[in-house]
Order: C-alpha cells, then sequence, then structure tokens
C-alpha cells in the first residue's frame, strides 16, 4: 500500500455506528473517502457525522483511496505524543503506587471484621465461663428459690359416698346436701330442689339442724 505524509481537511459526511465505517469529503475536491473506525485515535468519542476532521490518504489492497490516521481539530500529532512519553512511566509509577494503595484497603477492612468475629466470640465464652463460676459459688436454695407459698395439702373429704341414700342414714343436713351433689343413687331430694331431707334434717334452706 502506498502512504501519503499529505494531511487534507475534511468532513464526515455519513457514518455508520453500527458496522463502524463511514465516509469523509475533502474541502478541496469533493471526493468521498471510505474511513473506518480503526483510523480514529483509540478511547475517544465516537465519530459524528459532520463534524470536521484531518485524515491522510492511503490506498486499500484493490486500489481504492481511504482515509487514515483520523484526526479532530486539537488532538495532538503523534509526534507530540511520542515527545511527551518520558513522562509515562513517572504517571505509571503514580497509578501504581495508587491502585496498591486501594488494594489494602479491602484487606484492612477483612481484617477488622475478623478481629471483632474473634472478639464477640472471646466475649461469649468469657461470659459463660464467669456464668458458670458465679452459679457454683451460689447456695443451693439460691438456685433452687422455694415458692411463695407452698400448697397446701389436700384436707380428707369429711364425708365419702358410701352407698347410703336416704335420710334417715345421715347425721346432719351438711352430709345429705354432701351426697345429693356429689353421690350417684341418692333418694333425699324428691322434689329436686336441691334441698335434701326438708322435713328431717334440712328443715331451712342448707340448714344445718
Amino acid at each position: 500500500m502506498e502512504a501519503t505524509t499529505t494531511r487534507f481537511n475534511g468532513t464526515l459526511k455519513q457514518w455508520n455506528d453500527e458496522r463502524g465505517i463511514g465516509f469523509l469529503v475533502a474541502e478541496h475536491g469533493g471526493q468521498e473517502l471510505f474511513v473506518h473506525v480503526s483510523a480514529f485515535p483509540r478511547g475517544g468519542r465516537p465519530p459524528l457525522a459532520g463534524e470536521a476532521l484531518s485524515f491522510e490518504v492511503e490506498l486499500d489492497r484493490d486500489g481504492r483511496k481511504r482515509a487514515v490516521r483520523v484526526r479532530r481539530p486539537g488532538d495532538a500529532e503523534p509526534g507530540q505524543a511520542r515527545r511527551g512519553s518520558p513522562a509515562r512511566p513517572h504517571d505509571r509509577r503514580a497509578s501504581s503506587r495508587r491502585s496498591a494503595s486501594g488494594s489494602w484497603v479491602p484487606r484492612l477492612v477483612a481484617l477488622l471484621l475478623l478481629a471483632a468475629g474473634l472478639g464477640w466470640y472471646a466475649y461469649g465464652r468469657y461470659s459463660e465461663r464467669v456464668g458458670a463460676a458465679s452459679a457454683a459459688q451460689l447456695p443451693q436454695n439460691a438456685m433452687n428459690p422455694e415458692p411463695w407459698t407452698k400448697p397446701r395439702p389436700a384436707q380428707p373429704a369429711l364425708y365419702q359416698c358410701d352407698g347410703r341414700q336416704h335420710c334417715s342414714q345421715m347425721t346432719s343436713c351438711e352430709e345429705a346436701t354432701f351426697f345429693v351433689g356429689h353421690c350417684p343413687g341418692t333418694k333425699m331430694d324428691g322434689d329436686g330442689d336441691g334441698v335434701p331431707c326438708e322435713q328431717q334434717l334440712c328443715g331451712g334452706a342448707f340448714s344445718g339442724s
């Protein structure tokens, strides 16, 4: 391929962003030249139809002209970029220092979290040991305190169902009332009003005579 060092000014007439191709028109002559996205500087903004550009011309494999080494107004020339290259190692060292300084931050956070977890675990074990030692020193009655009031033992029943059914077998109105309320088969409350032996023992309601 033949290459020229002459630069031309022109305008990006058409551009297909999906395919990365377009056509440039030089200011003098008006000829359309094919241009590929690889001809633009890397890392720059995408080409836009209608923007002013400068470029060089080369022949492709088929002998057709195409635009190469495209630059926008104000872009530094490749030679200027190379002359400024000695500063790049310093930039790389500064960048590496920034990367190194940033890489220890996650490690420090992880170490702090690990230390906090271990401290919490140790504190829990210490609390368990202190609690066990304190419980061992307490008197037995302190570990098993008695209730405020002990339940009273059940009093034995004054009367028991022993098969008696009639008023003549009762000794008091209270006993007759117990038998009617608790014992089956009694025959001491003929009117079913809950008051047994009204004539013999319970002259009044629940009388004790």
